[in-house]
């Protein structure tokens, strides 16, 4: 049996395009879910598809990505298919499949390449924020907390505890503006 997944990773994205490919494809069942990639953490579908799967079928997705962005995470999910005796396929990228030692180095191989290209992006990211404090542009978030107000209130002989209580805040946040 060919069993789909397929991930989208904003709720304002479509699964359309994957599900009516996996659908194509021959899968019997699709498993779909609107969550970040980034980690395995949360995605229940993911599961419920490795847990559904039995010997001799075969888990199917449009990309390496929908699957795993870590090679971490989708050597685990390799992995696990592989002792339950389930085949992995994916159709976009084709030769990547669990079912000759080519696929598997291939497997290997894209599942690098992606977990290099998220890198790229995280940093690039990074350099674009660094860009922006120094532009005066990204502030970052606004305080929640007075630190005049606290220090008003240790003044008049309050507590860190108290204070905390008094401003509902966070005990180590009072630290943090008493230290400031």
């Amino acid at each position: 049996m060919f069993v789909g997944y397929a991930r989208v990773s904003s709720t304002g994205q479509s699964l359309d395009i994957q599900n009516e490919a996996l659908v194509n494809a021959g899968c019997e069942k699709v498993f779909a879910e609107k969550l970040s990639g980034r980690s395995m953490k949360d995605r229940i579908e993911l599961a419920n598809a490795i847990d559904f799967v039995r010997e001799g079928d075969t888990l199917v997705v449009t990309r390496l990505d929908r699957l795993a962005r870590s090679v971490g995470d989708l050597h685990r999910i390799i992995e696990t298919l592989t002792e339950k005796k389930v085949a992995f396929r994916c159709l976009n990228q084709s030769g990547v499949d669990t079912d000759s030692s080519t696929g598997r180095l291939m497997l290997a191989i894209l599942g690098a390449v992606a977990s290099f290209e998220n890198d790229i992006r995280l940093e690039r990211q990074r350099e674009g924020i660094e860009k922006a404090k120094l532009a005066g542009k990204y502030k970052g978030r606004k305080p929640t907390v007075d630190p005049d107000r606290v220090r008003e209130l240790h003044d008049n002989g309050l507590g860190p505890a108290a204070i905390a209580r008094e401003m509902g805040i966070g005990r180590a946040s009072v630290y943090r503006a008493l230290a400031a």
